[in-house]
């Protein structure tokens, strides 16, 4: 059992941080500047995202010698936040 933990990504941060990635690349693009535009993104939005989970998430899997799970959620966090900003980037020419 004590294998499946450890090479198990951490699919909750990884969503939460990749919808975060999303909607901040989307009201980036659709607000105009305001104190609302930064409230909202610095504000909600960054509160929202968890980078803090993510680095103690893979932090354990390295001090419990997953390897392979750290370079894994690395990659897909960083693949999977930069993809989904580009999808909220690219979603905003809609709402524009």
């Amino acid at each position: 059992m004590r294998y499946l933990a450890a090479t198990t990504v951490p699919h909750g941060t990884l969503a939460v941080n990749m919808v975060g990635s999303f909607a901040i690349a989307l009201a980036f693009e659709t607000m105009r500047a305001s104190d609302l535009r930064l409230m909202l993104i610095a504000g909600v939005l960054g509160g929202f995202t968890t980078y803090s989970a993510f680095n103690q998430e893979t932090l354990q899997f390295l001090r419990d010698g997953a390897w392979g799970s750290a370079a894994a959620n690395l990659g897909m966090t960083v693949v999977g936040c930069l993809a989904a900003g580009f999808l909220g980037f690219w979603a905003a020419r809609f709402f524009r």
